[in-house]
């Protein structure tokens, strides 16, 4: 393992300063807009536009690239984004942060697929799953790091915002002067959905509820934070929980994702993240309960979405899976987009405890159709099955495209070991 980080340890540092910076301002959005007296509907409309203008970039980079080449385009879409971090307390309205977030959410995913590029090109066949679970690791720690970050400002006045751009801005320097040799760029077309649920029902109708589930609990967790009067250090950890479970629960839900019927496992998972919820609705001002919902209702989300991938690819050949990655995908943004829009909608009709009520009424939502799917479709025979990565929800479909040819290498390798019946 020393040996594969050796190789791309510098794309990895960048990694873990970029989600510092965006995961400083993912919570910075719902402190800030309390302290500015937006309400929720306003402030779920400015979390959707990070996701609308995340979707639009993972069309349209590869285009860029293609075009004008690798490091052109990452330099750019960092100085915008960095640009439009140190904006946001420059306009304190709901509609120019919409805006922002929209050029952010585009940049960050052009930023993605640059450097996933990188590090894919960086990487064997033998050393591939190693490099992409420290992708993995290192987003997820950049992102609860961040939160440790927001305790040493105030999120009234400038300073937070600005320490955000800086570490966007100083994240490219150890990508750029790392990344010698520039990758192929590959495009690929996504599935069409109609061929997507007709293959995977499941995958597909479960990857757009994660999707609503996952911008709601980012985009909107601060938000609950501020409306329930939390400290802004309160908030920090409350935020850090929701990431930190995901990092502990990846690895058992992994281990026994290649052990069961995955259906099961998307039904147990989701099924906690429902229990957890509901604690959180029961859990008033309990700052020890609150976290402990968070912890287990992120712990699950993660996961899920690396399951939906691995349970769909179960029933694709390895040239669909590709297409299919890339379908899912943008399924996810659709799903990440209205997400935040129902909650925020909710959180001003009944308070700001909705925001546990819509989270688990989706948990219940994607747990019962799972259990309505395995009344229609067997399961996949375990030795049939994919072998299990972990994927984020906020890496682009380079990584997801990534993951499934490993994931599709490792199967084969080990049925080829295993002696016949």
């Amino acid at each position: 393992m020393i040996k594969v980080l050796s190789t791309v340890w510098a794309l990895l540092l960048g990694i873990v300063l970029i989600m510092l910076g965006n995961g400083m301002h993912f919570t910075l959005i719902g402190l800030r807009g309390g302290i500015e007296g937006f309400t929720s509907a306003e402030l779920a409309i400015v979390t959707s536009g990070y996701f609308a203008g995340f979707l639009s970039g993972a069309r349209l980079t590869p285009i860029l690239i293609r075009r004008v080449g690798h490091v052109r385009v990452f330099a750019a879409l960092g100085s915008f984004m960095s640009a439009g971090l140190i904006a946001f307390p420059l306009i304190a309205e709901p509609w120019a942060w919409t805006l922002l977030r929209v050029l952010i959410g585009f940049c960050m995913s052009g930023i993605y697929v640059t450097a996933e590029s990188w590090l894919n090109d960086a990487a064997t066949n033998e050393s591939r799953g190693k490099v992409l679970s420290a992708y993995m690791i290192a987003q997820t720690l950049g992102i609860i790091g961040a939160q440790g970050l927001l305790t040493l400002g105030d999120a009234g006045t400038a300073v937070l915002f600005i320490g955000a751009s800086i570490l966007v801005s100083v994240s490219f320097a150890p990508i750029l002067l790392s990344a010698t040799r520039v990758p192929a760029t590959q495009a690929t077309r996504p599935m069409p959905l109609r061929q997507l649920f007709s293959g995977s029902p499941l995958g597909t109708v479960g990857i757009f509820l994660l999707g609503s589930v996952y911008a709601t609990q980012s985009g909107m967790g601060a938000v609950f934070g501020t409306q329930i009067d939390m400290t802004t250090a309160e908030i920090a950890l409350f935020i850090a929980m929701l990431f930190g479970g995901a990092l502990v629960l990846q690895f058992p839900i992994g281990w026994l994702s290649d052990r069961m019927d995955r259906r099961k496992l998307i039904f147990g998972a989701s099924a906690l993240g429902a229990v957890s919820c509901g604690l959180g609705w029961l859990a008033g001002d309990s700052l020890w309960f609150l976290l402990a919902s968070a912890f287990f209702a992120g712990g699950v989300t993660t996961p899920l979405y690396a399951l939906f991938l691995a349970h769909t690819n179960d029933f694709l050949s390895v040239e669909d899976m590709p297409a299919a990655s890339g379908g899912l995908v943008m399924i996810f943004g659709v799903g990440a987009i209205l997400g935040p829009l129902a909650a925020g909608w909710a959180m001003e009709q009944f308070g700001p405890f909705a925001f546990w009520l819509v989270l688990g009424g989706t948990f219940c939502a994607i747990a019962l159709y799972a259990l309505y799917r395995m009344t229609r479709r067997d399961a996949v025979p375990v030795a049939d099955t994919e072998s299990y990565l972990s994927v984020l929800p906020t890496t682009s479909t380079v990584a997801v495209e990534a993951a499934g040819a490993w994931a599709a290498e490792q199967a084969d390798a080990t049925n080829e070991k295993e002696p016949p019946a």
